[in-house]
């Protein structure tokens, strides 16, 4: 393959045409997702917002602040992300509330983190609200096309509406190759794929709801002294997080890889009751599956 053939190769892997329906589905499928996830920890955000201040330990871009917001402050700054993500969904405005939706997500879920433990299973539902909320995703099915009279033409295509969900793609295989190279480099190393780190995690919390009387999972109970099982896991695991960047240079791995990587999440949830609602959905995939019309590459 001569350099020139590497070059377009290169451009249709990472800029491959696209009309803008594609990035527009995507960014009503994950406004969507949100809106859902967020409503539902409404109740739960708003006591973690109002607990005592010397637990307060700001991360990231939160980081500006010295103490923390006023409960009430901080409340209706969530309030406001939740009603700015709807109209980034819908498309209104979206050159304002698409970056203004991003900033505002970044900020709520930074701010949920300065509050004692980091949680990471919301990481890629924000990342992707960053990318969609910077990018074309738009120009159809929206509030803004309808008011500009813009009609969707199939036969339309353009690279930076393809590059849209690659981004997408690369923010997801980013976060599970980061998640693998945590495994690897803890003190177990590789060893981290002979299964015993997990059998130790959901023992772990298995007595750890226990203690607090809520209820474990039977599967992990039942399952536990299968070893190959749990050996055959960590491999898995470790297989799908460490090769994600793969998925990201032909659709049928980042199919194989999409359809690895739901299936962990739901093991996951099953065996340890562990529940990643973003990945479970499916939604945080959805980039990886062909959406309207394709040319050929």
């Amino acid at each position: 393959m001569n350099g020139a053939r590497i070059r377009q190769w290169a451009v249709d892997t990472l800029r491959p045409a696209a009309t803008p329906a594609r990035p527009a589905v995507l960014r009503i499928g994950v406004g969507l997702c949100a809106a859902r996830h967020h409503s539902r920890r409404r109740a739960l955000l708003r006591g973690v917002h109002a607990q005592d201040p010397q637990r307060f330990a700001p991360v990231g871009v939160v980081r500006v602040l010295r103490r923390p917001l006023r409960p009430e402050v901080a409340d209706r700054i969530h309030d406001a992300a939740q009603a700015v993500n709807v109209l980034a969904t819908l498309g209104v405005a979206h050159r304002v509330t698409g970056p203004l939706n991003a900033a505002l997500q970044l900020w709520t879920l930074t701010y949920r983190n300065s509050w004692g433990m980091i949680y990471h299973n919301d990481n890629m539902l924000v990342l992707h609200q960053m990318v969609l909320g910077t990018s074309p995703s738009a120009d159809a099915l929206s509030v803004d096309a309808l008011v500009m009279r813009r009609r969707l033409a199939p036969a339309v295509f353009g690279r930076r509406y393809g590059a849209v969900p690659v981004m997408l793609n690369a923010v997801t295989s980013a976060v599970y190759f980061i998640s693998g190279v945590a495994k690897v480099r803890s003190t177990v190393g590789f060893g981290w794929a002979s299964g015993d780190v997990l059998r130790g995690q959901i023992a772990i919390d298995g007595l750890r709801k226990d203690l607090f009387g809520s209820q474990k999972p039977a599967a992990g109970t039942a399952l536990y002294h299968r070893e190959r099982l749990f050996a055959l896991m960590a491999v898995v695991s470790l297989a799908v997080e460490l090769g994600a960047p793969l998925s990201l240079l032909d659709r049928r791995l980042g199919l194989a890889f999409a359809a690895a990587a739901w299936g962990m999440h739901t093991g996951i949830r099953e065996i340890m009751g562990i529940s990643f609602p973003y990945n479970i959905s499916g939604v945080s995939y959805l980039a990886h599956l062909p959406v309207g019309p394709q040319l050929p590459r």
